[in-house]
């Protein structure tokens, strides 16, 4: 079976709706966050944010949930995610979403309200098969409000 996630940088990884069985393979993979982007029952059969949050636990996986809809975040997760970023103490992050695009945008303008150059955001983000060029105006200006 092929794992869902796409490393964005040695240390992020976006995803598409994990399954909870997936928190395991995560673990086993090095994660040690699990970020939700997704708000509860924006699908029917998605996995509420409590399940995955208790399974996450039972797999030694810290769990953050920061939900939004299509790319109305706020600068306040966007820098929610940026501090969680920057701790060491967070280790290896995955974040999901229904298709990765959000995930992608919120960690894009997280990285570079931490100074990461927007290009190389950008570059990160092709890695893993999301093209945000269209969306560089959005991720700066969250950038910007998020410092």
């Amino acid at each position: 079976m092929t794992s869902p996630f796409r490393p964005l940088t040695q240390d992020v990884a976006v995803a598409p709706q994990i399954a909870l069985a997936d928190l395991k393979t995560a673990a086993e993979a090095g994660y040690r966050t699990i970020v939700s982007n997704r708000p509860d029952g924006e699908d029917p059969g998605q996995p509420t944010a409590a399940e995955v949050a208790a399974e996450a636990e039972a797999n030694g996986l810290a769990f953050v949930h920061l939900p939004f809809q299509g790319t109305n975040m706020t600068p306040d997760q966007v820098k929610a995610l940026a501090g969680l970023l920057a701790d060491p103490e967070t280790g290896k992050v995955l974040a999901f979403c229904r298709s990765g695009t959000r995930s992608s945008i919120i960690y894009s303008a997280a990285a570079v309200a931490n100074g990461k150059p927007l290009p190389e955001v950008i570059g990160d983000a092709a890695k893993g098969g999301y093209d945000l060029a269209p969306h560089a105006p959005l991720i700066k200006a969250l950038a910007d409000a998020a410092r």
